[in-house]
């Protein structure tokens, strides 16, 4: 697993890949919890037009800015296509939130030279280390 803490220190942008609309799911609070953290959120969500007052976009493939982080809030086995996504897209790590674990995709993101954690809550290690974006 990659080093937590210098993923998050070396991020700014985030594509939360299965981001929900709904504010009394994990993967609207922690998104929310990193946007207010200063972290730039961009939601992949086919479903959605906007979240959080960020454009929504179907797939990674169409987010038209450079990404940091892709964090995953989606099944397990959906895991390593989106490694593969992410790799394709140019980004730097992948994020698996609490409870999701992947042989498969954490085999395809070290083969694509990707950092990546899986089991972990972005937003809880972002709190631990006290890591924000903000100009001080």
């Amino acid at each position: 697993m990659a080093d937590i803490r210098e993923i998050l220190d070396l991020a700014d942008t985030v594509a939360v890949v299965g981001m929900s609309s709904n504010p009394n799911k994990a993967a609207y609070s922690v998104p929310a919890g990193l946007q207010a953290a200063g972290f730039r959120i961009i939601p992949v969500n086919p479903t959605a037009r906007t979240i959080l007052g960020e454009q929504a976009y179907a797939s990674l493939g169409e987010v038209p800015e450079e990404i940091d982080v892709v964090e995953v809030f989606r099944p397990a086995d959906e895991a390593p296509g989106i490694v593969q996504q992410a790799a394709a897209v140019g980004a730097k790590a992948v994020w698996l939130q609490k409870g999701l674990t992947s042989p498969e995709a954490r085999a395809a993101a070290e083969e694509a030279g990707l950092a990546y954690v899986e089991d972990a809550c972005m937003g809880v290690e972002r709190s631990r280390y006290g890591i924000t974006k903000f100009d001080t």
